[in-house]
Formats: structure tokens, sequence, C-alpha cells
């Protein structure tokens, strides 16, 4: 039976021995929930029967060789039916556990510092965030995608329940929207680090930040409310099913439960660090704190503490200290406080503070609005008019304390300033990383500095365990046209013969799929070789003189041409003088150096020229030649012919062999003309990733099939052209074909419902028949 009065206290499980930093609902068993904690351990614990509605430890898990930091459920499957549970630590790794030993399942090693935030999504995905600024996409016990771009530790993720989104908040004070692996939008407003985030729908979240602002937000970028009631930090966030209603916890002591968009009701711990939240399937609140105690608080009367242990929670609360540097309590003139009396005058909303002087000490109670009286939340110590230490200046700045350290014997020692209002945790993190010391050594400097600053850091018996920030470009008739079979305007024909049928070699056809999988490489064969000399020699013409062709290096280009265009014969082979100077010629500026490109783009064809061009020695150089041509400011007509050139190398055994061993830095480059409004290069480019996918369809390398995926689904975002979408959907399918995991990651990007749309596509029907087949394979 709920309660008018609101929440309050059912039970404190004093599980940890240190802070606990992650709580999360568990299902197996019903009513259950997770802890982790700086004392390296995750627990399970369920509720009991007995007469104080408390809750059992069930299962214990260790893997960790440093503090937990964080926690998520991994959701049933067929092979793991009651779920799994994935723990974050600051070893810089990921365990995976199962509820039937307290080891690791599994170990998922990949960021390069602590991992402070985990989010699970359907299939089995897992995303993580860590201090290495990097957000990781794992499926399988792999690491899928690192998503990069924020500046500072990545403190929060979350992955919203449909289309594939992610989200990561970071320190460097902005949230990151992401798909398939790429960041889509970023949030800014928040005035210091994002601490938390927590999804309400598909296309709203919450955020909430060392600014003391909670925020509301739509996927589409617009911040709809901001929400203030804390004074500190705030740390963690969780909504209710209702999606309106949810908790918030920081720094501040406080656990604060908003309604209707209004702060409820504010509840004080009796620990400085309020670090973390979740709602129980009850509707019941888990709270972990820095004093190591998980307390749950009901608003169910038939749930409620005890009237004894409900005046236990509130003798301890009244028994803490409370340093007015981490409280927001403002200057403290002890002279001008009021004295008892004004606790007789009611508050004006939950969570007032007030403080009162009694004799010589000052207290600071708060309004509780349920109970209609003050309650007494602390003892403040360590006024403004309290200070003891003098100032110190150091690189230009005034300290409390400038300290010096002696890491190595016989080293130079180093300075370490800290002022008494600081996080010591912090500062021992920031003073490590600023050394380049090892972050194992965190424990010992941060306790160095509470044993040095006695009487300054004040609060509960556990120190408080902060985490650091924590267009065409030719018009007209019968001219040449880069790539073109014909004297049509244009950029000419594409690699289809016709009928739909590829111009490499024949499709493997089954009886109901003749498009996927895609194994031999796709090229771009059509050439009017007349042409593209006619154009070489006009634009030579006009070329400064020191850029001129002899006339003996355009024989040769010409001669080569020839060479690989007609059947391959011993008679007609290119020679190593002729791919030399074609790739010289390649370097012509680049507003002419477009029919150099056509030759080579027909050239690489030829066994021999891939051999030369595309070797181990001269492959690089090709590579990185091509891939400057496709800047995203550079000229289309070279843009789309570099992508061919990439293309055609797949035809050759050295060309697969560079392109496969480049392929991260490929694939990045020509994903970003897919913003290019160019139909052609569009093509190309849906092209060069089916190409890619054919080469991994057989290979277990699922952070290269990850890339397909991921540039696939965003070129789909932007490609309009029929048959570059067809191309894209075969590389698609190619991809996931035969291949559970890549299913599982491409179903977990959303790419079903992007796809959908094209499944009922009659014109041409290749496109729709291929849609439908591919989403069949995602079924």
């Amino acid at each position: 039976m709920a309660s008018s009065n609101g929440y309050k206290l059912r039970c404190s499980i004093p599980g940890h021995e240190m802070d606990v930093r992650g709580l999360t609902a568990f299902g197996f068993p019903e009513g259950a929930f997770v802890s982790v904690s700086r004392d390296r351990t995750g627990r399970v614990w369920v509720p009991n029967s007995s007469p104080d509605n408390g809750f059992t430890e069930m299962h214990c898990m260790s893997g960790h060789s440093n503090f937990v930091s964080c926690v998520c459920i991994i959701a049933p499957s067929e092979t793991y039916p009651r779920g799994l549970i994935a723990t974050g630590g600051n070893d810089n790794n990921i365990c995976v556990f199962s509820l039937d030993q307290p080891q690791p399942l599994f170990t998922l090693k990949g960021h390069k510092n602590t991992v402070c935030a985990l989010s699970s999504g359907k299939f089995g995905t897992l995303l993580s965030g860590s201090w290495d600024t990097t957000a990781k996409v794992w499926l399988n016990e792999k690491c899928m995608m690192t998503l990069q771009g924020h500046s500072a530790a990545v403190w929060a993720v979350v992955i919203l329940p449909e289309q594939g989104l992610m989200l990561s908040g970071s320190a460097d004070k902005t949230i990151k929207l992401w798909k398939a692996g790429r960041c889509e939008k970023t949030f800014t407003g928040h005035e210091d680090c994002v601490r938390g985030l927590a999804v309400i729908s598909n296309t709203e979240f919450f955020s909430c930040s060392n600014d003391t602002s909670i925020r509301r937000w739509l996927v589409t970028g617009e911040c709809v409310q901001v929400y203030y009631s804390h004074t500190n930090y705030i740390y963690s966030l969780a909504v209710f099913p209702n999606c309106q209603d949810f908790v918030s916890t920081g720094e501040d002591r406080t656990l604060r439960i908003w309604k209707k968009g209004e702060c409820f009701q504010t509840i004080c711990l009796p620990a400085q660090s309020v670090w973390c939240c979740c709602i129980l399937p009850n509707g019941d609140i888990a709270v972990g704190a820095s004093d190591g105690i998980i307390r749950i608080f009901t608003e169910a009367e038939d749930r409620m503490a005890s009237a004894e242990d409900l005046q236990a929670f509130e003798d301890e609360l009244s028994k803490a200290t409370i340093d007015p540097k981490t409280g927001d309590l403002g200057d403290i003139k002890f002279e001008d406080l009021p004295g008892r009396e004004h606790l007789n005058e009611p508050g004006n909303r939950d969570g007032q503070t007030r403080l009162i002087k009694d004799g010589q000490k000052v207290e600071a109670y708060h309004w509780s609005v349920n109970d209609g009286r003050w309650v007494k939340i602390g003892d403040v110590v360590g006024g403004s008019n309290q200070q003891t230490s003098k100032s110190v200046m150091y690189e230009g700045k005034e300290y409390d304390y400038v300290f010096t350290i002696d890491v190595n014997e016989g080293g130079p020692s180093m300075k370490l300033p800290y002022n008494v209002s600081d996080d010591p945790w912090l500062t021992a993190h920031n003073f490590l990383q600023k050394n380049d010391l090892n972050p194992m050594f965190l424990d010992q400097v941060a306790n160095f500095i509470i044993n040095n600053t006695k009487g300054h850091v004040v609060g509960p018996a556990q120190p408080a365990g902060g985490d650091p920030f924590t267009d065409c470009i030719f018009n007209g008739g019968a001219r040449y046209i880069p790539g073109s079979s014909d004297d049509r305007p244009g950029f000419g024909a594409d690699p289809f013969t016709g009928g739909g049928a590829y111009s490499s070699a024949a499709i493997r056809q089954t009886a109901t799929n003749i498009y996927f999988p895609k194994t031999d490489g796709v090229t771009f064969e059509q050439a009017n070789t007349t042409q593209i000399i006619a154009k070489l020699k006009e634009l030579n013409g006009g070329a400064p003189q020191e850029h001129k062709l002899s006339e003996e290096i355009l024989e040769n280009l010409e001669k080569l041409l020839a060479s690989v265009c007609g059947p391959v014969s011993s008679e007609l082979s290119p020679n190593i003088q002729q791919i030399n100077l074609l790739w010289k010629a390649s370097h012509w500026p680049e507003d002419i150096v477009f029919p150099v490109l056509d030759i080579m783009r027909l050239a690489v064809r030829h066994p021999q020229v891939n051999e030369s061009l595309c070797g181990e020695a001269e492959g690089v150089q090709l590579c990185n030649h091509l891939l400057s041509l496709m800047r995203p400011e550079g000229r289309p007509a070279n843009q789309m012919l570099a992508l061919r050139t990439l293309c055609n190398c797949f035809s050759g055994r050295h060309g697969r062999t560079l392109l496969m061993a480049q392929r991260e830095v490929v694939l990045s480059r020509a994903a970003d003309l897919a913003t290019v409004c160019n139909k052609n290069i569009h093509i190309a480019l849906a092209t060069l990733v089916l190409n890619y996918a054919g080469c991994l369809h057989s290979q277990p390398d699922l952070e290269a099939k990850a890339q397909c995926l991921s540039v696939a689904s965003r070129a789909l975002e932007t490609v309009q052209d029929k048959e570059a979408v067809f191309r894209l959907l075969v590389a698609l399918g190619t991809t996931v074909a035969s291949d559970q995991t890549a299913k599982d990651l491409a179903r977990s990007l959303g790419v079903n419902s992007q796809i959908s749309k094209y499944s009922s596509v009659s014109d041409p029907s290749k496109v729709g028949d291929c849609c439908q087949l591919v989403l069949k394979e995602l079924q």
C-alpha cells in the first residue's frame, strides 16, 4: 500500500567494505538487484521473508584487480536464460558473469583506462564508456566498434531502445548521439562534466552533470527542460516506468525524487557521496553511497522499516559532519546564525536547509514536507571563519597546501597543489595523469592527501572515493566523361551490362537468393580509349610548361592503355617503364589529372600493373595518393575515379591484399563521400563496400565486418540512387550471411528499420527483392 507521506527507509544493507559505485535491477530471481563496489566485488541481492523486509546476498562475484565502477545486465538469451551481469573497473576491463560461478565467464579487454559506464541493448550488444575518452561497442566477446570524438573521459553511456542509436556523456561537457559508429549529433548545454544519462523513450533522455543540473533532451537535439534542486555534483539518474518521474543522487548527500517535473522529495543520507541509484520492479529505490551501505527506500507502508529503525537512521544522519565547502552552505558567520527557536518556523519547500547555532556548535537541518518538521542532517564544521592553513603560491595560483611528492628514490620530486575544498581523489588522479604516473598509485596519493589535511577533509569515515572527470563536372554533348563508355552527358554507365548482371564473374545462384553473398569483386570496366587519350592530349596542350608531358610519355601512356584494355597477351603486356610513367603522371595538378586517373582505373585490372602498383613497396603510396584525391573538399571527378580505381584493385591478388591491410583508413575516408551529392560517387562508394564485404565473407574478422556494416548503414542515410542502394543492400547481405554475430550487430545498429522502406521498391525490382532477402537474414 502506497503512503501519502512519500518515500521512507525500507532497509540498510551493509554489504560492501568500500564505496558502492553501481546498482542495477536484476530479473532473476524476482525483485533482485546487483551492486558493485570499490572493494572489487559485485554482489547479487534478493529480498528475504524476514520481518525487516531486508535483502540477502545470493551471489558474490570477483574478477577485477582494482575498483569496480559500473554494472549492467545483459538480457536473457537462449544460451543464458537468466541473463548475464557485466561489470567495468579501474583495471580497464569488463568482466561478464553468470549466476553459476563467482569468476567471470569471460573478460573484455580493449579500453586503455578505467571503464566507468556500461549499457546493454538488444541481441547482447554492450556499450562501454571509459576515462580513455572512447566508448566501445561489444558483441559476442568482441569489440565491434570504437566510438571516438570526445576530448575527455566518457562518464555515461546508454543504448536507446530502437533505431540503433547510442548516447555518450563526457567530462568535455557534451553528449554525443551515435549511429552505426558515427557521431550524428553533439548536444551542448551543460557547463561541467556530464555524469549520467537515462533513457525516457525512443526519442527522449535525461542527463545530469557536475553543474548541478538535470536536462531533458530530444534526440533531435533540443533541450526541452532543465531541472534544478541539487547543490553539488549529480552522479546518477533512474527513470520510473511511467517515463516521466525519476530519481537522482549526488555529492550533496541526497537522493531526490522528481514527480511531474518538480523535486517532490529530498532524502538526506549520512554519507557525503551518493554515487548511484536504481528503481526496483516494485517501485522501491536502491541507492549506494561512499559509506559502503546500500539503502532501500519505499513508499509502500507495509515495506517501511520499523519506527525503531527509522529513528536509528535519523539519529545516524544527525551525527554526520558537514563541510560547508562541499555542501554549498555559503559563507557561515557564526554570530549571525539564529538559535534553536528558528526551527519553530516551517520550511518553504522539501529539502530546504536551515542552519542554527546551539551553544558553540552549528547544526544543519532540512525541511521534510512529508513529516512536517525539520530533520537534523548533521553538524557543520570547517566554516569560512575556521581556516587554519595559509595560502601558498604555486604556478601563479593560491593553494591551501603544496605537497612535495617523491615517487622514485633519487629521482626528481614533484609538487602536488591542493585546496581543502578539492576532492582528494580527483586531485590525486590529475596529479598522476599530469606526471604520467601509474594509476595504481591513486589510493596511495589520495590517502596521503587525506592524512596530511586532517581537520579539513570532513565527512563520513570512508573517503569519498570520487573518480576523476571525470554535380555534374562537365556539360554538353559528345565530349569525354571520366569513366564513361559512350558520349552521353553525365558520368557515364555504371558497371552493369544490363539486366542487373554484374560485369564480373557470374553470380552464384541459389533457388531463392541470386544476390548475395557476393564474393567476387565488382569492377568498373567501361572505357572509350580514344576519348581518354584525346582529353589527355588536350589538357596537356594547355598545361603550364612545368607540368607538360613529353610526346614520349604520352605515347607510352597510350600504349599502356591499349595493352590493358585489349586481351591479355605477352606481346601487348605493359612494361615497367609505362607503369612508372603512369604513376608519375598521376601526380598532375588536380584540375587536369582525371584522364590519367581514368587510365589508372583501367590499368590496375591488369595482373602486371596490379602487382607493380599494389605490391608491398608501392602499394601504400598508391593508397595514400588515392585517399588524398578523395578528400571531401576535392574535385568530384577525382573522387569518383579514385574510388573506382580502388574498386578495380580488388581484381588482383596484390590489390586485395593491399586494400585489406588498409581497410580501416580506406573505408573511413570513403564513408565521408556519402555526403557529396553525386550519384556516381555513391555508386562507386557502394561498390567499394561491397568488394570489402565479399573479401570478408569467409573470414572471422568481426571488427572489419563491423566497419562494413557501419559504413553501409551510414551511406544509406544519404544515398538516393537506386543502383547505389542496391549495391549497399548486397554488401549488407554479404556481410551478415552465415555469420550470426554480424547479424546480431546489424540488428543492434537498427539496420532492419533503416532498410525496410526499400522492401517495396519495384523499379528496379532487384532493390525490393534484395532488401526482402536481407530482412529475412536479420529475422
